[in-house]
This record gives C-alpha cells, structure tokens and sequence, in this order.
C-alpha cells in the first residue's frame, strides 16, 4: 500500500502525525507532501522537526496568496507529483485551502481521497474554511468524522457509506506530547511566567483580522484583561495591525506579551499551564478541553459544537464586555472555574490514528479502496 498524506499548515502537520507514525508501525511509510501553505519557518519546518518528520519527500512551497491562488497553485503542484508517483489514496485533514485542492487533485485523478475529521460544520458559508471542508467531504471516498454529532452532518448531505467515527487525531498528539513538552519546553521561564497566572490568546482568521472593526474590537480586548497574556501572533494578524494603524496601540499594552509563532511543543506546554485561553482557532478549542483549561472563543460560531456542550468552551465573539464577563467570571468564581476545567473531552481516547491506518489498510487489501462512480450503489 502506498499511502500520500498531503498537508501545508502547523494543525495539518500535528493531526496527521498519528496517522503517520500507525502506518510507520505497520511497516508502510507514507508518502508525504508539504505544500507549504505556511511558509514561514516557524510556522513550518520548526513542527516538523519537533514531531520527528523526517524525509518529507516533496515541499511544494506554495506559500501565500488570495483564496483562488493558493489553492490553484497547490492543485496544479499537487497533480504533479500524483501523477508520478500513483498512491492507493491521498490523505488529508481539516479545511485549509492545502486539503481542498489536495482533495480535488486526487479525485480528478481516480485517486480515492480519506479525509481526517470530516463533517464539521460552522454552518457559516461566509468562512472559507466552510467551502472547504463541505467540499472536500463530497469529494473523498473515505471519511472520518471525529465525533457522532459530525458524523450526522455528513448523513443530513447524503453521505453514509464508507464513514467511520474514529475520535480525533488531536487527541492523540497532546497526549503523545504533552508530557514532552512539559519536561523539555522552558517557555515559562523564557517568558517570566507562573502557571495558571496567564491568559493565551492566539486570534488569525479572516474575519477578525481583515476587517479594521473587527481588528479594533480585538485591540479593545487585549487592553482589558487583568492578568498578563501570551499573544504568539501569527506574521499576517501583524501586517494587519501595521496596515490599518493599530500596531503601536498593541504595543502599549501593558501586561501583554506578543511573540512569533511558537514551535509546538513551546505551544503546548503554554496551553497546558494557561488560566484561560482565547482563541478563533478551531484546533486551539480542541486542545484546550483536552488539556483541561477552560477556552473563550473568539467568534459567533464553531465547527467544535461537542466542546460548548461540554462546557470547556464558550463563544464571547468579539464582545469586549462578554469577554471580561467570563474572565472575571473564571479567575473570581472557583467552582465556575473548575467546572469549565472539569469538562469531559468529547473528542476520543488517543487512538484515532491508530483507527484510521487500520481501517484504510484493510480496505485496499480488500480490494475497496477506490473512487466508485457513485456514492449510492
């Protein structure tokens, strides 16, 4: 068998890095394509060397551009090397602009694509990441929705065979580095920080950085929280703040910290020792009920409804006055507090990878491993 797992960005590289190492296990190395979506060291290459990813065979560099471009280019480069190299199936994961054209390429090709946390949905076709995910779902022939709740979006569209609920691959990454991260990472130290005496906020998305409202709203927030904060800011949230005037206001923030992005397992050992944390990243939420620390969401909506039924999770948008709400709320209130950190992980017991290896090798080995003609016979 003969496995590609395609990806371009840090949340790709950590959820399929279980995928890879059960194949790897199995005696079978995965093809791997780094299309190079983020193309800035940190946010790349620093990742795939903390998690052991050696002998990534092509890196594609794509690196930035508007929605049609980026994923244009990745598809023509992406058809490049299928057509050379003819895997069984192409893997990938979640909703960038990598995994749509990724998905895209490979069908087009007769190539059966598996796609890793399938079924999401923000229900919010304004997000880019909303097109993607639907229309890498109705494209792949393998799905693996992460929870039951995703599974049934996929059944509301049509799509009910060859899905299997695995649990989440993220899963299994904080808790293979979790513990690594917290013996080797010196991020506290580096910082001056005490655990559980600081809010992480990270905050990237389009529809918060794009708009200089939007921007304003998230300075507002900054300038009131009462305990200092870690801001690991992503180059393109900064070029904005430059752009629309704002950069020398983030500046004076007392309190605040901002920083590069941060290798993972710096990342990781920040989260795990975080009072709060704030974020408009889906994976962030993720990590976050995993690691028991309660999360604010900065936005209206998520494709992570299991961690607000729960009760790790809560949407504040760009609320300044909800937002300090709940984290007064959380530093004030102790059993509010330990109830938001006590909220069980919706999102699997760790073997996700190990599912999804197991479930794709056995198909090819029984001959189903294949894009059919339709979906429904």
């Amino acid at each position: 068998m003969k496995p590609a797992v395609v990806f371009g960005t840090r949340p790709e590289i950590i959820k399929l890095t279980p995928v890879i190492r059960a194949f790897e296990k199995k005696g079978i190395k995965p093809l791997l394509i780094h299309t190079g979506q983020h193309y800035d060291y940190e946010m790349s290459k620093v990742f795939l060397e903390e998690l052991e990813l050696q002998g990534i065979d092509y890196h594609l560099e794509v690196g930035s551009g508007s929605q049609a471009e980026q994923t244009g280019k990745a598809m023509i480069k992406i058809e490049k090397v299928l057509v050379g190299e003819k895997p069984n199936v192409t893997i990938v994961e979640g909703d960038t602009n990598t995994v749509l054209a990724g998905a895209l390429a490979s069908v087009k090709l007769k190539i059966p694509v598996a796609h890793v946390e399938a079924g999401l949905r923000s229900f919010d076709r304004t997000m880019p990441e909303e097109i993607n995910r639907i229309l890498t779902d109705h494209a792949s022939e393998v799905l693996f929705p992460p929870t039951e709740e995703a599974k049934r979006n996929l059944e509301r569209e049509g799509i009910t065979e060859n899905v299997y609920v695995t649990g989440n691959t993220i899963v299994d990454a904080v808790l293979q580095n979790s513990e690594i991260a917290e013996r080797k990472s010196r991020i506290l130290e580096k910082l001056s920080l005490r655990p559980k005496d600081y809010i992480l906020i990270t905050a990237h998305r389009a529809e918060n950085t794009d708009s200089r409202e939007n921007l304003k709203k998230l300075v507002e927030i900054l300038e009131s929280f009462p305990l200092p904060t870690v801001y690991p800011m992503h180059p393109r949230t900064r070029n904005r703040l430059e752009a629309f005037g704002l950069w020398e206001r983030v500046k004076q923030i007392e309190g605040l910290i901002v920083t590069k992005p941060l290798g993972y397992l710096d990342f990781l050992k920040l989260e795990k020792n975080a009072k709060i944390i704030m974020t408009d990243s889906g994976g962030v939420q993720e990590e976050s009920i995993i690691l028991n620390v309660p999360c604010l969401t900065l936005r209206y909506n998520t494709e992570r409804p299991e961690t607000v039924k729960a009760g790790g999770n809560v949407l504040v948008g760009l609320e300044k006055d909800r937002t300090l709400e709940y984290v007064n709320r959380l530093i004030e209130d102790r059993g509010f507090y330990e109830q938001m950190s006590n909220a069980p992980n919706p999102f699997g017991d760790g073997k996700a990878g190990e599912r999804i290896a197991s479930i794709l090798l056995k198909m090819y080995k029984e001959g189903k491993l294949k894009v059919r003609r339709s979906r429904f016979i």
